[in-house]
């Protein structure tokens, strides 16, 4: 029998790619999916990048969905306070 060395369990990272509207494919890290007045809100981080991108999910059926971009300030603000709220004890985040 091999000895085995134990690693503590790493968190399973999820990737996205999304299409933009050019057919330009972007991948993503997913974060997390809040749900903001019966709207669901998708948190990204683009690969190579800690800037956190807030994209509306919009159904079109059972197995298909958009992500729109969010031009409301006062939805971004308060999907990412809740964000940052739910994750203040394992991210930092400058203010």
């Amino acid at each position: 029998m091999e000895n085995e060395t134990l690693l503590p369990e790493e968190e399973e990272v999820s990737i996205l790619t999304l299409t933009d509207e050019n057919g330009v494919d972007t991948n993503f890290e997913y974060l997390d999916c809040i749900e903001l007045e019966g709207v669901e809100y998708l948190v990204l981080m683009p690969e190579e990048s800690d800037e956190i991108v807030i994209l509306q999910v919009e159904p079109v059926d059972e197995e298909v969905e958009n992500y729109l971009a969010v031009e409301d300030e006062t939805v971004l603000d308060t999907v990412f306070g809740i964000f940052k709220e739910k994750f203040k004890d394992v991210l930092e985040f400058e203010e």
